[in-house]
């Protein structure tokens, strides 16, 4: 599922805080999403950023003065597109990312930075063929040779590492640049043709802006 969103979407970051200093709040923002890797021929993949969207939910415990943990779970759809022929591709994740921030007092509010790893579960995607039949995306990790080609094939599991900077405002709106790299291939290994050899992953970077309460 792709949905494209203007550069600059609102994410609420609605925060409580419960003993121990632990807040919670909700996000979202977009994402410019593409897929890196090699093609059966081992040649680079040639696809091109894709625009979609992430939101959710997520907590910061401190851990000592201006550093905190900050796990989450969020709905992010990632993918790319590709010209001649024209396609996009656009697959659903689950994501579960754990941030470490440094959070330092600047002027009248603070700086954010953070990096940390993530973990993400496939849950739906098509790809979109323009004059063309769509695709429905199967998760699976290999593709055997009864597998048709009517069918975009992916694994479901995908993981990689998050990083993050921005600022958050004494009036408590935020804004935030994301960038993540992802680590696993998520290209199932192919039956079809054992002789080669193909890869790829998930790369991208978003922008998400926050109001805390």
């Amino acid at each position: 599922m792709g949905l494209c969103l203007p550069l600059l979407v609102v994410s609420a970051s609605a925060q409580t805080t419960v003993a121990g200093g632990t807040t919670f709040g909700f996000r979202a923002g977009v994402n410019f999403q593409n897929l890196t890797g090699k093609d059966l021929a081992g040649h680079s993949l040639e696809y091109k950023l894709k625009t979609g969207f992430n939101a959710g939910v997520n907590a910061e415990i401190p851990v000592a003065p201006d550093y905190f943990v900050q796990p989450g779970i969020l709905f992010s759809t990632k993918g790319a597109k590709y010209n001649s022929p024209d396609y996009k591709v656009n697959v659903s994740y689950i994501e579960l990312p754990v941030n470490f921030l440094y959070k330092p007092m600047l002027g009248n509010g603070r700086v954010l930075v953070g990096l940390g790893p993530y973990v993400a579960f496939g849950v739906g995607g098509k790809v979109k063929v323009d004059g063309g039949s769509d695709q429905d995306v199967h998760f699976q990790n290999k593709i055997t040779n009864a597998d048709t080609y009517d069918y975009w094939y992916t694994k479901r599991f995908d993981a990689g590492a998050n990083f993050l900077a921005g600022y958050e405002m004494s009036s408590k709106i935020s804004v935030q640049l994301n960038a993540q790299l992802g680590l696993v291939n998520i290209q199932p290994k192919d039956e079809r043709f054992p002789e080669y050899k193909s890869s790829m992953k998930n790369t991208g970077f978003g922008l998400s802006l926050g109001y805390r309460l």
